[in-house]
């Protein structure tokens, strides 16, 4: 019989949620998530709560998804956690193309994110 390995509380959890489908291109969710990467998770959801930028709406959903994971799942204080890293990566682009003159066509692409919110507990 093999020994059942023991998992200590002691070990850091980091606690993550993703967003596959975000209707923006990565460059522009990417300036709101290094708007956030390092602060503490309150100061996190004041700074996307004044932010100006539409992203921030589905990245404070995110958030606030990585937030109830650690909460729920892994029994986390929320008052220490962390954003640990939030980044962004492609996803599909949707084709279209819009009618020009002469019969033509130009393209036009509807990029779509994914986004991954990334969550751990400090000392305090």
């Amino acid at each position: 019989m093999a020994k059942r390995l023991r998992i200590s509380s002691s070990l850091p959890v980091d606690v993550s949620a993703e967003d596959r489908m975000v209707q923006a291109s990565p460059r522009k969710v990417n300036l709101v998530a290094k708007l956030i990467r390092g602060m503490p998770v309150a100061k996190a959801l004041d700074a996307l709560k004044f932010c100006k930028k539409a992203v921030a709406r589905n990245v404070s959903k995110t958030l606030q998804s990585a937030i109830s994971n650690a909460e729920n799942n892994h029994g986390l204080d929320v008052d220490l956690l962390v954003v640990k890293e939030a980044y962004v990566g492609k996803a599909i682009t949707l084709r279209r193309f819009m009618a020009r003159a002469k019969g033509s066509g130009s393209p036009i692409l509807k990029r779509f994110s994914r986004l991954t919110v990334v969550l751990c507990e400090t000392e305090g």
